[in-house]
């Protein structure tokens, strides 16, 4: 058992004898942002941004937060010499220094095209004491979430400024531990994210199954045997014969009511949860709903009533949305309920089959050009009409069917949470010294 000593750490009380307690600012060779180029007027003028291949690729906090191999942004030769300051080769150390991901390490892989950084990160490069791929590591505890977390949400809008990063405390052992320690948790972490990518895939893989088993069951119906026709309509293919098929608009009417004398709150409508109040909305995702202005008077906005149908703003990706509960919404969306005695949840099915979601977006114009999905638009589009007692079946079966997909996916979910806590774990014991890499 190695000897230890206190760590002078608020976060991390005792480390090995022979390892180094510092400030971050003492392993950094290069710290510097975008900024550091010119002021944000002066940028404006020499840069010139690119959704197209061009001379280098720009590197956004979206890239570092999502995928940094997947390259979206890119600017000219010139401007890649005007932003001779944060220029990157790969390797270096990136942090994100704003908004909710302020604090967020990630390394740059290795680049084969000219890239430079873009705003609201920090670049990092480290001196001699300390190794790039160690302070990534590092970077990724608890020791420094702790400590930035701290710093920069002592404002309003979470950010770290230079000296917020600078003075971060760390503990780091020789750079032969160091690679030590490296080679021993590349090792152990793409193991886990192995087993981790397998179960991520069966995820998908179930998602699937999901979507293909509600576009048979709300286009096919549940009998196998029965005698189909053509509905004529590409996305929904053969019908039973039992089946009609009917323009939106004899099925269901919009309605612009104002204010709701039932229930006066503020709804979110969400692709993944539906339409739900906005409190709900913040405990189900853990994120903040986008607040109105105290001053608008919810009085004047459109009025939801449970059963209604609500079609999202311009980016319509995910269905029309569906109301369990009273309230209002923004003006912006287009309610619409059923005319007729209708299962919900058949159509809450229907609605969000990819099939018909691609319908609808046919009758779009890029964002660029602000149409939004129209109710006339569905209105004047056909959609199936089961027989009312066959809708219940199929939303009955469907119901099931899905809790039990649901149910494996969630718990495989639960392994992947299982998983990334144990990683992150396993991360923290050896480059606090809390564990030694065993020996051969």
């Amino acid at each position: 058992m190695r000897e230890m000593k206190n760590s002078d750490v608020e976060w991390l009380p005792q480390i090995p004898f022979n390892w180094t307690r510092a400030r971050l600012k003492d392993v950094i060779s290069v710290l510097t942002d975008y900024t550091a180029n010119g002021s944000f007027a002066d940028l404006a003028k020499n840069v010139e941004y690119h959704d197209y291949i061009d001379y280098a690729r720009l590197v956004r906090l979206t890239d570092l937060r999502d995928n940094l191999e997947n390259p979206g942004i890119y600017v000219d030769e010139k401007s890649y010499k005007y932003l001779e300051k944060s220029k990157l080769f790969g390797n270096e150390i990136l942090v994100a220094n704003v908004g909710a991901y302020a604090g967020l390490f990630c390394e740059m892989p290795p680049i084969d095209i000219p890239a430079t950084l873009g705003p609201n990160m920090f670049l990092i490069r480290t001196n001699k004491r300390m190794l790039n791929h160690y302070l990534y590591y590092l970077g990724n505890t608890r020791l420094i979430w702790n400590q930035l977390a701290q710093k920069s949400f002592s404002s309003a809008q979470p950010k770290l400024n230079k000296t917020d990063v600078k003075t971060i405390q760390i503990v780091f052992p020789s750079i032969k531990q160091q690679q030590h320690i490296i080679t021993y948790l590349d090792t152990k972490c793409a193991e886990i994210d192995s087993i981790s990518e397998d179960i991520r895939k069966e995820i998908e893989t179930l998602q699937e199954y999901r979507k293909s088993v509600i576009t048979e069951a709300v286009t096919k119906g549940l009998d196998p045997n029965v005698e189909m026709k053509d509905s004529g309509v590409e996305w929904i293919g053969e019908i039973p014969n039992s089946w009609e098929l009917e323009k939106g608009k004899y099925v269901f009417i919009q309605k612009n009511e104002r204010g709701n004398t039932i229930c006066l709150q503020l709804l979110s409508p969400t692709q993944k949860y539906g339409v739900i109040p906005q409190d709900k909305y913040e405990e189900l995702s853990g994120m903040k709903a986008v607040k109105l202005n105290e001053k608008v008077d919810l009085s004047e906005l459109k009025t939801v009533h449970k059963g209604a149908f609500c079609i999202s703003l311009r980016s319509f990706q995910g269905g029309f949305e569906y109301s369990d509960y009273e309230g209002v919404v923004s003006p912006a969306y287009q309610i619409f309920y059923p005319t007729r005695n209708i299962c919900d949840d058949y159509y809450r099915y229907l609605f969000k089959t990819q099939g018909f979601i691609q319908e609808m977006n046919s009758f779009t114009m890029s964002l660029r050009d602000g149409k939004n999905i129209a109710f006339e638009d569905f209105g004047n589009s056909l959609i199936p009409v089961p027989p009312l007692s066959i809708q219940n079946d199929i939303a009955t079966f469907l119901n099931t069917k899905c809790s039990e997909i649901d149910s494996i996916i969630a718990d495989k979910q639960k392994q992947l949470d299982v998983l990334a806590e144990y990683r992150k774990s396993l991360i923290y014991e050896y480059v606090t010294g809390k564990k030694e890499v065993p020996t051969k």
